[in-house]
């Protein structure tokens, strides 16, 4: 008991230095402006747009996860549905939070609500994720709120919340527990175009009309964005199921793991065949600028990047594991090849962003380069780890582990 507590409050203590550091940074940002970055004119997004893409991807492919459970009732990932809804709202707040930080004028993001340019993705983005969030909070508040009442029920703070969230309902009867798995079903259905099409692949769809780009001016970029969005997800939540199990001394369901697994390779391999294509199309057009990208993917000082992040951490290992007759069997390794993936995927994000910005648009202009400064990194690891500490209260505040009442509702 007294090893857990202490373990506790080091958790926490290690995420109060991440967070404060990270605020010295921002601070540090907002008084200096975007000089104490190395964003240039030539090179204007870096490592907060990278990130930004990449929570956004962690969270589509969260909620898409979650669909499976709440609209096409595979019941064998049910252990994790809520714990995808909370994690596809979180990275959805550290999103916006690194999009926030790279604006130019950060005190103007509310035009983007306030003056629509019907023409804009941008705009038609902006909205889409302020109905996705919605979306997202009522599905899991819906998927709570039988456990609510039943928390609710008791004492402390934990229970004055359950109250204040249940505006005073008793009501477990049968009738309601229907109508709350109907509502989520209606909610996972209308949230899947708008996952798919709004949310990430628009994420994606604001690279590809970029035509001064050839790179990203592709109409399978969306496309990419969605499918590495489910790479990215799964494997997060396969990587929270078995940590927070093991934390808290729950037995592992390995059943799940496994199949969590065997969804993660499948993911993985289309991703894989859709970048060779991104790759193989690009080349094949001959152009210089698309040309120049990828070599600069490929042959770079930038290409570890590519070749050991993205490639051998984010697959070879994992597919290593995942094939292995012995290590596919064992939940510890399954959860590292996991991480693995999800670290892969935010080198996979830093490489769509920079290498493109790189390239001189026509040759003869200067060629950019970027690497994020002291400012840029230690506020990102701050907003990273204001994500963890807004996780780790969630899940002491709100019934996220308690779903053995929803099966009794199936």
């Amino acid at each position: 008991m007294k090893s857990s507590i202490r373990l506790t409050k080091a958790w926490y203590g290690v995420l109060v230095i991440l967070m404060a550091l990270g605020g010295w940074a921002i601070i540090e940002r907002i008084r200096g402006g975007l000089a104490v970055t190395n964003l240039t004119s030539t090179t204007p997004w870096g490592a907060w747009v990278a990130f930004y893409i990449f929570f956004v991807g962690l969270s589509a492919g969260s909620f898409l996860l979650s669909t499976m459970i709440f609209v096409f009732k595979m019941e064998q990932y049910e252990k994790i549905g809520r714990d995808a809804l909370l994690v596809a709202i979180l990275s959805m707040v550290l999103a916006m939070c690194f999009i926030l930080i790279d604006l130019g004028r950060m005190e103007r993001f509310w035009h983007a609500l306030r003056y629509w340019n019907f023409t804009s993705i941008l705009a038609w983005e902006v909205r889409f994720y302020v109905v996705y969030i919605g979306l997202l909070m009522a599905e899991l508040y819906f998927s709570m709120r039988q456990d609510l009442i039943r928390v609710a029920q008791g004492s402390g703070w934990q229970a004055a919340l359950a109250r204040f969230l249940t505006f005073g309902s008793t009501d477990l009867t049968a009738a309601s527990k229907q109508r709350d798995h109907r509502l989520l079903k209606i909610l996972g259905s209308i949230g899947i175009p708008v996952a798919i099409f709004g949310v990430h692949g628009g994420t994606g769809t604001l690279f590809a009309v970029a035509k001064a780009r050839p790179f990203w001016n592709s109409g399978l970029f969306p496309v990419i964005f969605v499918v590495s969005a489910l790479v990215s997800g799964t494997a997060l939540l396969l990587a929270i199921y078995v940590i927070r199990s093991k934390v808290v001394g729950r037995e592992v369901d390995k059943e799940m793991v496994k199949s969590l697994a065997g969804l993660l390779t499948l993911f993985l391999f289309i991703d894989l065949g859709l970048e060779f294509y991104e790759f193989f199309v690009g080349a094949y057009g001959l152009q210089y600028t698309e040309l120049a990208t990828i070599e600069t993917i490929f042959r770079s000082p930038f290409s570890w990047s590519f070749w050991w992040i993205q490639l051998f951490l984010g697959v070879v290992v994992p597919l290593f594991i995942f094939f292995h007759p012995r290590l596919k069997e064992s939940v510890n390794a399954i959860a590292l090849a996991a991480i693995l993936v999800v670290i892969g995927i935010l080198g996979v994000r830093f490489n769509i962003v920079v290498p493109a910005l790189i390239v001189p648009v026509l040759p003869g202009l200067p060629w950019g380069y970027y690497y994020p400064t002291l400012v840029e990194w230690l506020s990102s690891l701050g907003i990273v780890a204001f994500g963890l500490f807004l996780y780790t209260v969630a899940i002491k505040a709100l019934p996220i582990d308690t779903v053995e009442e929803l099966r009794e509702g199936k």
